[in-house]
């Protein structure tokens, strides 16, 4: 929680005060990495917490890796205890912006491009983004493929065949207008 608090409070100071955010602690990130044949791998976080700024499109979110939830205890234990090292490496972060935001056109599709910091390690990312507004909310949706050898998590060679190399990871966030 203190993490959480910590990284709003240097999101928000890199922000003008006038500036229009929205922001939620309730996103959701999931990301599956199956292969035919094996048991699935799958696991969801629904409490990811995200800020935009729509006066210049500049977005922020931070995960704890120990929030995500496996169908299988002992494949979350495995995830926290041998891959992500959840106990070192607590959060993902990632920083960014949308190209050629248009605070006016909420009901789009952009780029958002920027830097994904996981265990310890970082990428600089470009996805697709979908926004749509109404009322008092924006939502974001996503989804990319990534490899866990770009975060250096170390898959031993007895799980090789039993983990997809590419990652698919998918996110939402409803977003409320800051006041």
């Amino acid at each position: 929680m203190k993490n959480i608090i910590v990284f709003i409070l240097l999101l928000t100071t890199s922000f003008v005060v006038s500036q229009e955010k929205y922001f939620t602690k309730k996103g959701i990130i999931k990301f599956e990495a199956s292969v035919p044949l094996f048991e699935e791998i799958k696991a969801k976080n629904s409490v990811a917490t995200a800020i935009l700024n729509t006066d210049n499109g500049e977005f922020a979110a931070l995960v704890l890796m120990k929030r995500f939830r496996f169908k299988n205890k002992l494949m979350e234990e495995h995830f926290n205890e041998n891959y992500v090292e959840s106990d070192d490496y607590p959060k993902a972060t990632f920083k960014g912006k949308l190209i050629d935001f248009d605070k006016n056109n909420l009901k789009s599709e952009y780029y958002i491009k920027g830097i994904l910091t996981l265990h310890g390690k970082t990428k600089d990312l470009t996805v697709k983004a979908t926004l749509n507004k109404e009322k008092n909310v924006i939502s974001i949706s996503s989804s990319f493929k990534t490899k866990s050898e770009d975060f250096d998590i170390k898959i031993p060679s007895i799980m090789n065949k039993k983990i997809a190399n590419n990652i698919l990871v998918f996110l939402n966030f409803d977003l409320q207008k800051v006041l």
